[in-house]
């Protein structure tokens, strides 16, 4: 397994392999990895002949007063999990590459961008879309895989990809969970034990929605058993809203669509943990 860190150098090694007919899957992450991502790089290697997972911490995705500078970073054990999962080549750019000095362009995705996620983290998406565009267009075509436990951002990258005719088919996998059902993610890395067991009632609220959608239980109701379930165990709540799952907007209460997406945003402490489930397509985060 190779890592580059040059621009240029990973863009020879992609356009050589398409050259010689090889296609290409795509995992972009910024480190930290976890069995989620390692079940996206399994999928990109039963879709392709050679496989390419990113590793950068992207500043420009991080506010103020956001976890940037102690976001973890290990690139050698992530070499190790990837190698051993059969990736054949980690792209690992600097800061200083990936954002020249007098980068003057921005993009924005409107409409999908305005709740959830977004109305909490201004900029967020902008820079999501900045530098996922810019790993497509290092990468060229190929089919890039992305987890579903951030699904306003898998959203925002379909439909970017879809408005600027990018070569990238994207594919959404569901999200990993722990046994107990707690969403994988980097930041669990951050909780203590005492808070991992808090964080629990997130996956645990989510199941019941599941179960008071399948017995015609008003959307309201879901979404005020789910918020009284993280008021008694977490610090504070971003939000806790039920959506399109294809547009997220939010639903009124009187709607009864056949799919409904369940996207919650909470804290415990100083450490933002998202999950969403999508009743009507998903299994219940436990026990499915």
């Amino acid at each position: 397994m190779k890592i580059i860190h040059n621009i240029n150098e990973m863009q020879h090694l992609c356009a050589d392999a398409r050259m010689q007919g090889q296609k290409i899957g795509f995992v972009p992450t910024m480190g930290a990895l976890h069995e989620g991502h390692l079940k996206l790089v399994d999928e990109a290697r039963r879709r392709s002949d050679l496989v390419a997972v990113s590793i950068f911490v992207n500043p420009t995705q991080f506010g103020p007063g956001e976890d940037f500078e102690k976001y973890p970073r290990n690139l050698d054990g992530d070499a190790e999990k990837l190698s051993a999962r059969g990736a054949d080549v980690i792209f690992n750019p600097s800061a200083g590459d990936m954002y020249p000095q007098n980068s003057l362009t921005k993009i924005h995705v409107d409409t999908l961008t305005n709740g959830l996620c977004g109305a909490h983290r201004p900029g967020h998406f902008d820079g999501v879309a900045l530098v996922v565009t810019k790993l497509f267009n290092i990468i060229g075509p190929c089919t890039a895989v992305f987890g579903r436990k951030d699904y306003q951002q898998l959203q925002v990258i379909r439909q970017f990809t879809k408005d600027l005719n990018l070569p990238v088919s994207i594919v959404g996998m569901p999200t990993v969970r722990e046994a107990d059902g707690l969403a994988m993610s980097s930041r669990n890395a951050y909780l203590t034990a005492e808070e991992r067991a808090r964080a629990l009632s997130l996956s645990r609220a989510l199941t019941d929605a599941h179960a008071l959608f399948a017995n015609g239980v008003a959307l309201l109701t879901i979404e005020d058993h789910i918020r009284n379930n993280l008021i008694a165990s977490f610090d504070s709540i971003d939000y806790v809203t039920l959506a399109s799952p294809d547009t997220l907007v939010p639903l009124e209460e009187a709607q009864r669509p056949p799919k409904v997406l369940i996207a919650v945003a909470a804290r415990i402490g100083a450490t933002r943990l998202i999950d969403n489930t999508v009743l009507g397509e998903d299994a219940p985060p436990i026990g499915g």
